[in-house]
C-alpha cells in the first residue's frame, strides 16, 4: 500500500486529503483495463444480441449466459484464489461491476450471483462450505441467490418470521417460512436464507439447496423492468437443512445481512455508472443523427444542456466511486496486517465505509434516473418505442432506487451513520461543530488574496462542510434523541453531505488529472458548474433544517452565516455546459 492519507468513513466532513492521495479512473493499470474490456466484449457478443429474448423472459437463456460468463472467469474476479477466483482488488471489482452494469437484466442476475448470492458464504462460511460451494459458484457451475426480504419484513429485515428449529437428533434445522423478491429464484442452485433459530430475536443465515425437499419456488413476478431477471417468492415447508449449512454462528445472520447489503450498495454504485454511460452514448449518437428544422438536434442549446448534465453527473459519480473504492482496498490491507483472514478483512473494509456506500447508492441511482430520463427525452417519440435501448433502460433503471435498501433508508443512513461514527470517537465532529455554531457572527467566507483556481475550490468545499457542521450542531442540540424521528431534517443533512462529498471527489480528481493531462479546460468546466450548483443545494438544505427549529433571531444569524459560507463566484454555466456538450458531440460517445 502506498504511503497515502486515508480517511475513515465520514471523516471527510472535518478533514481533507490532497489530490495526490486519491485514486482516479485515469490510473487504471493494463490488467484492469483488460478485465474491463473482457466484460465489455462479453456484453457485445453474448448479451446485446439476445436482449429481447432474455427479456421475453427466457430464464434458460439467462442461466446459459451466466454460465458462459463463469467459464470466462468473470464470476471469480472478487473471490480469492483458494476457491478458484482471481483475488482482484476492490477497485478492479468495481470496474468490472461498472462495465457489467450496462447489461440491463443480465447485470442484475450476474451481480446478484457474484455479490449477495456468493459472498455471504465466501466471507463468512467455514472452509468446508467454501470448498464445497464457493469453488463452484466461482465458475458458474452453481448459481446463487439471497433470501432476506419477506412479505412483512422489507427495510426492517430483522422482523422476519422465517424460523429454523433444531431437530430432535440435532443433525438438521427444520426451516419454515416465506421469502419474496428473490433475484435468480427460478434458476439458482443455492439460496442464502435468513431465519431465526427457535426463539432467537436475531437472524441466523443458512445455505439451502434448491432441490432440498420442501423448497417451493413460485412462478416469476411480472415486473416493470429487468424482465429477464428471475424474481419470485420462495416457500420453505419443513425443509431439513443440515446443521453444517449454518453460515457463521447462531445469531450472526443480521450482521451478515447488513454487511452484505453495504457491499451490494457500493457495487450498485458502480453498476449504475455503466448503465449511465450506455445511456449517454445512446443519447449523443441519436442527437447526432436526428434532424429537426433541417439541422441536427445536437446543435440545439436545450439538447446541449441535457447532454452536459448527463456527463457532469456521471463524471462526478465516477470520481466518488473510485475514490472510496481505493480507500476500501487500503483498509482491507490494514485489516489483513492486523491478523484478519481474507474474507473478514474484506467485508470489514467494505462495511466500514457505510456512509460513502449509502452516498453512492443514492446519488448513483438518482443520477442514472436523470440520465436515462433525459435520454428518452432526447429521443423524443422514438424514446418511448420498445425498438430503442433507452426504453428498456428507462424501465430497468427504476428498480435501483429500491434495491439494496430504499433510497429513503439510505438517505437516513448517511446522516445517522456519520453522527454515530463521531459519537463512537472515530473522529471529532461535535467539537468543531460547536465552535462554529457558537461564533456565527464571526464567520467569514475565508477568501484570501492571490488564491489559485484549486485553492478557491478547496475554500468553497471547506465552507460547505462548515455549513454541514453548523446544521448538525443545531439539529442535534435542538432535537436531541428525537432527531431520528425528524426524517425530513435528517434528509436535509444527508443531502448536504452527499453533494459535498461528490463535489470534493470531483475536485480532487480534476486537480490530480491536471498533472496527467495538459488540457484540462473541459474538466474545469465540469467542476465550475458542479460547485456552483452545489452551493445552492447546500444553502437550501441548510435553511430548510434551520427553519425546523430556530426562532426569528437565531434564524437570522444562521441565515447570514450560511449566506457567507455558500457564496461562490459567478459562472457562465451556459457556455461551460456547451463546451462539455460539444466535446461529447464531437466524440459521439462518452470519452471523459
Amino acid at each position: 500500500m502506498e504511503n497515502r492519507k486515508v480517511l475513515k468513513s465520514g471523516e471527510f466532513l472535518i478533514d481533507t486529503v490532497q489530490a495526490s492521495d486519491v485514486f482516479i479512473p485515469e490510473e487504471f493499470n493494463e490488467e484492469q483495463l483488460m478485465i474491463a474490456q473482457t466484460c465489455q466484449d462479453f456484453l457485445e457478443t453474448e448479451v446485446y444480441p439476445n436482449l429481447d429474448k432474455i427479456d421475453s423472459p427466457d430464464i434458460s437463456l439467462m442461466r446459459t449466459t451466466l454460465e458462459k460468463s463463469g467459464e470466462l472467469g468473470l464470476m471469480g474476479i472478487a473471490l480469492p484464489e483458494d476457491v478458484g477466483g482471481f483475488g482482484q482488488s476492490f477497485v478492479t471489482q468495481m470496474l468490472a461491476a461498472e462495465k457489467i452494469g450496462a447489461g440491463y437484466s443480465f447485470s442484475v442476475a450476474f451481480m446478484a450471483h457474484c455479490g449477495i448470492g456468493t459472498l455471504p458464504i465466501a466471507y463468512y462460511g467455514n472452509e468446508a462450505q467454501r470448498q464445497k460451494y464457493v469453488t463452484r459458484l466461482a465458475t458458474g457451475e452453481l448459481i446463487g441467490s439471497y433470501c432476506l426480504t419477506e412479505p412483512g419484513a422489507g427495510s426492517d429485515a430483522n422482523s422476519g418470521k422465517t424460523n429454523a428449529r433444531l431437530s430432535d437428533d440435532g443433525t438438521h434445522y427444520i426451516l419454515n417460512g416465506q421469502k419474496m423478491w428473490i433475484t435468480n429464484a427460478n434458476f439458482a442452485d443455492l439460496q442464502t436464507v435468513f431465519a431465526k433459530i427457535g426463539n432467537d430475536r436475531i437472524l441466523s443465515a443458512f445455505i439451502v439447496e434448491k432441490d432440498m425437499p420442501g423448497v417451493v419456488i413460485a412462478p416469476d413476478e411480472k415486473k416493470m423492468g429487468i424482465k429477464g431477471s428471475s424474481t419470485a417468492q420462495i416457500f420453505y415447508n419443513d425443509v431439513k437443512v443440515p446443521v453444517e449449512n449454518l453460515i457463521g454462528s447462531q445469531g450472526e445472520g443480521f450482521r451478515i445481512a447488513l454487511s452484505i447489503l453495504h457491499m451490494g450498495r457500493i457495487k450498485l454504485g458502480a453498476n449504475v455508472l455503466g448503465a449511465a454511460k450506455k445511456a449517454i452514448n445512446d443519447s449523443v449518437q441519436y442527437a447526432n443523427e436526428r434532424k429537426q428544422f433541417c439541422v441536427l438536434i445536437s446543435t440545439f442549446g436545450a439538447i446541449k444542456f441535457k447532454l452536459a448534465q448527463q456527463a457532469i453527473r456521471t463524471f462526478a459519480h465516477e470520481s466518488a466511486t473510485y475514490r472510496v473504492s481505493k480507500d476500501i482496498d487500503d483498509l482491507i490491507v490494514i485489516n489483513k496486517a492486523s491478523g484478519m483472514e481474507h474474507g473478514r478483512a474484506t467485508i470489514e473494509g467494505i462495511s466500514h465505509y457505510a456512509v460513502e456506500a449509502a452516498i453512492l447508492k443514492v446519488y448513483g441511482s438518482e443520477a442514472l434516473d436523470y440520465v436515462i430520463d433525459e435520454a428518452v427525452q432526447i429521443h423524443g417519440g422514438m424514446g418511448y418505442s420498445a425498438e430503442m435501448d433507452v426504453e428498456r433502460g428507462y424501465r430497468d433503471s427504476r428498480i435501483n432506487r429500491i434495491f439494496e435498501g430504499t433510497n429513503e433508508i439510505n438517505r437516513l443512513l448517511i446522516a445517522d451513520t456519520a453522527i454515530k461514527r463521531a459519537q463512537k470517537g472515530d473522529f471529532d465532529l461535535f467539537g468543531p461543530a460547536a465552535a462554529l455554531y457558537n461564533n456565527l457572527d464571526t464567520i467569514t467566507d475565508g477568501k484570501a488574496a492571490g488564491e489559485n483556481y484549486y485553492e478557491e475550490k478547496r475554500r468553497y468545499l471547506a465552507n460547505f462542510k462548515k455549513v454541514i457542521l453548523i446544521a448538525l450542531h443545531g439539529v442535534t442540540t435542538h432535537f436531541d434523541k428525537k432527531l431520528a424521528k425528524e426524517q425530513e431534517v435528517m434528509n436535509n443533512i444527508s443531502e448536504m453531505i452527499m453533494e459535498t462529498y461528490l463535489a470534493e471527489s470531483l475536485a480532487l480528481r480534476i486537480e490530480k488529472l491536471e498533472t496527467l493531462k495538459a488540457d484540462n479546460g473541459i474538466y474545469r468546466d465540469m467542476l465550475d458548474v458542479y460547485v456552483y450548483d452545489t452551493a445552492d443545494l447546500v444553502r437550501k438544505s441548510a435553511r430548510d433544517a434551520f427553519n425546523s427549529f430556530a426562532d426569528t433571531e437565531l434564524l437570522e444569524k444562521l441565515d447570514n452565516a450560511v449566506e457567507r459560507l455558500t457564496k461562490v463566484a459567478g459562472v457562465n454555466v451556459k457556455e461551460s455546459r456547451r463546451r462539455i456538450a460539444d466535446k461529447l458531440i464531437e466524440d459521439n460517445a462518452y470519452k471523459f
